[in-house]
């Protein structure tokens, strides 16, 4: 009888060691190592990275997309989607709105603004020449017809302004403006950037947006303040979040609210601040362009009305 209940234990254990051998078997992956039954710990947001700069923009992606690329195809096909999107918008201004009608019309340049802002994030993003330089030089120029159609947002329109000046002085250079970091696809240098014709275009179309936003800002009354202020808090909402979110204000955050606040004064800050933004306009850009066009760097002075 004990050499049977011995015998017995002997095969209890062959056959316990058996089950552990096969379940351990079943959770090695494919690549022969043990899969982690614990779930992964949430990043720390002390190591976590910027996203944004102060300019509001989203860090790009780490690599530009390949050229004719499924991935290049769908950025390429959403941009233009939006682009048209914005333009019937725009075409529909201050119009009433009908029954079915799934095209609104803007009625502020503030809600232009806001589509804007969040369309310069997904191409920045992009991190792709490619796609980058043709849409925000497309962007740029259409600005300048819907900027002088809508009484002036000057919060919502320089933080626009702002963005794009960052995005064409970062292309110019091959490396972000604050960060000096090279840029997706300019790995290999310039080859990747604007040609001359890009950057002649570019040239036309900035000092053109300095002399219309000197008029727009000088000719007509201002939007309601009200109006201004819900389409700013609308695109900080939209602005991708940064490691600064779980315990304040990102810079570009605070910066956009500091202005409207200062823009807001009755005394002389208010008007000071509009000058100053209206002085900085595409500023960083030109400065790139005449380094490399071989014009110098200097940015011409630009006068705005105390009236």
């Amino acid at each position: 009888m004990a050499d049977s209940s011995l015998q017995q234990q002997q095969q209890q254990q062959q056959q316990q060691q058996q089950q552990q051998q096969s379940s351990d078997e079943a959770t090695a992956g494919a690549g022969g190592f043990l899969v982690n039954a614990l779930p992964s710990p949430a990043p720390s947001s002390t190591t976590t990275s910027t996203t944004t700069t102060t300019s509001g923009l989203p860090h790009p992606r780490g690599h530009a997309l390949r050229a004719g690329s499924a991935k290049e195809d769908k950025v390429r096909n959403f941009v233009s989607e939006r682009m048209l999107h914005i333009s019937r918008r725009y075409v529909k201004k201050y119009g009433l709105v009908e029954p079915g009608d799934e095209v609104v019309g803007y009625h502020s340049m503030g809600e232009l603004c806001k589509d804007l802002d969040s369309l310069i994030n997904i191409v920045w993003l992009s991190g792709t020449p490619s796609l980058q330089i043709p849409y925000l030089l497309n962007i740029a120029s259409e600005f300048n017809n819907w900027v002088t159609s809508f009484p002036p947002s000057p919060a919502a329109t320089f933080s626009v302004l702002r963005k794009l000046d960052h995005c064409f002085a970062s292309l110019l250079s091959g490396q972000d403006l604050e960060t000096k970091e090279t840029l997706p696809g300019f790995e290999n240098g310039l080859r990747s950037g604007l040609s001359r014709t890009d950057m002649v275009r570019c040239k036309s179309t900035v000092e053109l947006t300095r002399v219309l936003i000197v008029d727009v800002m000088n000719s007509r009354e201002p939007e309601e303040e009200e109006e201004q202020e819900r389409v700013i808090e609308e695109v900080e909402d939209t602005e991708p979040e940064t490691a600064e979110d779980t315990g304040g204000e990102s810079a570009a955050e605070d910066d956009s609210r500091r202005r409207r606040m200062r823009w807001e004064d009755e005394d002389d800050d208010g008007d000071e601040l509009l000058h100053m933004d209206v002085a900085r306009v595409y500023e960083n850009t030109l400065v790139k362009l005449g380094e490399t066009l071989g014009e110098g760097g200097g940015v011409g002075d630009i006068q705005i009305s105390d009236d």
